[in-house]
């Protein structure tokens, strides 16, 4: 007999059905993906990370472009630019290093010290390995690199001829590959695989689900019915298994809540920093450019008019929506949904949930200014003549970006579904 499940998203109880192999399984109400159907195969995720970490030596060490500039050949590797800002902006340095190398890095290890893991039978290793794989997949950003590397190849175009070196050849196959495999691996599976949920007398327990209609093969779950949701279940952030109310999960032993302790608070206080840092981020010079003695300052904003009196419009809405855009967005519509949740907001439960994941996907995108910084100060250092550094703004601009991204993962999106069923009596 099939037993009810709990939606990570949205809390609702639900009854799992068997889905076909290649396709999910997604919540009916909050359109969250529950499971994969098919066999637990890891093969694939195997082969796919061993070839990240085999490409991942290549794409540092050859250089992604090579520019002509007076005469002088200059490289740019994927993490010279980190080496180039360590001795005056660490910080921003650091965030460059961790989204373009020590994110990818512990992603692909994880992916393998998982399944080491479940052959060897070592509890440790795989709840540490998922708890990176799941925290740091977000924070993997060569995709936001070769858009950066691309903006910083037309901004130098003018000053220099510029060649292809086999680091950026590299650098594409392994964005490939690690967005396969992001795609691909799921937590769930890997838990399933150490213990299944229905392995557990606990989990036998719980109310099963009669005579509901099965649904389409793409949304394989049913809803159970509004009694059977009750806090004598729980579902574990860590391991997503639905079990009797206990402190701590039956199987991988973390601590259960209800709902994520204080999120709404930590959300706010993110949020709040987030807010007070875009000011100096837009107001202080993010770069300044020195041309034949000539210095020229500019914010994020007046680097956008620049890019659009030389007639790289492309360029410069990019730059204006990943940096202005949606920085501001993200602190207006997570503050929206705080709101929501704050006063018991009784409608449109479906919109801020699409607009809550929305806010979790395009946030990386605002790295991209940090990035084309630091291919820019690598490219262009020829001292008096030319020269390209950061400015003070690079600094808020950074903390911005990562203040909105932990204010994104701290929020329970549960939060917003809280008062659903009592909307619809």
């Amino acid at each position: 007999m099939s037993m009810a499940r709990r939606c990570p998203g949205c809390d609702l109880s639900i009854m799992p059905h068997a889905a076909p192999r290649g396709k999910s399984a997604y919540c009916p109400r909050c359109s969250t993906r529950l499971y994969r159907g098919g066999k637990c195969r890891f093969n694939g995720e195997l082969a796919i990370a061993f070839a990240c970490l085999i490409l991942f030596v290549p794409t540092h060490i050859f250089p992604l472009i090579t520019i002509r500039l007076f005469g002088v050949m200059i490289p740019a590797t994927l993490p010279s630019g980190t080496f180039s800002l360590a001795s005056e902006f660490p910080a921003v340095a650091f965030l460059i290093l961790f989204c373009s190398s020590i994110a990818p890095l512990l992603v692909s290890l994880s992916v393998l010290g998982a399944q080491l893991a479940l052959k060897v039978k070592n509890f440790s290793l795989l709840k540490s390995s998922l708890w990176v794989l799941t925290h740091l997949k977000h924070w993997a950003m060569y995709d936001v690199f070769l858009v950066s590397l691309a903006i910083s190849c037309f901004k130098v175009q003018d000053y220099a001829d510029i060649y292809v070196g086999p680091g950026l050849y590299c650098l594409v196959i392994l964005q490939v590959l690690m967005s396969l495999l992001i795609t691909r691996v799921s937590p769930n599976r890997y838990w399933e695989s150490w213990q299944p949920e229905k392995d557990h007398p606990t989990f036998k327990t719980l109310r099963p689900l009669a005579g509901e209609r099965a649904k389409s093969d793409n949304e394989c779950t049913n809803p159970l019915n509004n009694q059977l949701q009750t806090l004598e279940e729980i579902h574990c952030e860590t391991c997503h298994m639905t079990q009797a109310y206990s402190s701590h999960c039956i199987r991988c032993d973390s601590p259960l809540h209800h709902r994520k302790p204080r999120s709404i608070q930590r959300t706010w206080a993110f949020l709040i920093a987030a807010t007070v840092f875009i000011f100096p981020a837009n107001l202080y010079p993010i770069s300044i450019f020195l041309n034949n003695g000539k210095r020229a300052e500019d914010t994020i904003f007046s680097g956008v008019a620049h890019l659009v009196k030389t007639d790289m419009t492309g360029i410069a809405i990019i730059i204006f929506v990943a940096s202005i855009v949606v920085p501001v967005a993200k602190i207006l519509g997570m503050a929206y949904i705080l709101i929501c949740i704050q006063f018991k907001r009784r409608v449109y439960h479906k919109q801020r949930m699409h607009a809550f994941r929305v806010i979790q996907w395009v946030g990386k995108w605002s790295v991209m200014d940090l990035f084309v910084i630091s291919i820019m100060v690598t490219l262009i250092d020829r001292g008096q003549i030319l020269d390209f550094t950061p400015g003070p703004g690079a600094i808020a601009f950074g903390v911005v970006v990562v203040l909105t991204m932990l204010a994104v993962e701290n929020l329970d999106s549960r939060l917003i579904w809280d008062n659903y069923e009592q909307r619809t009596k």
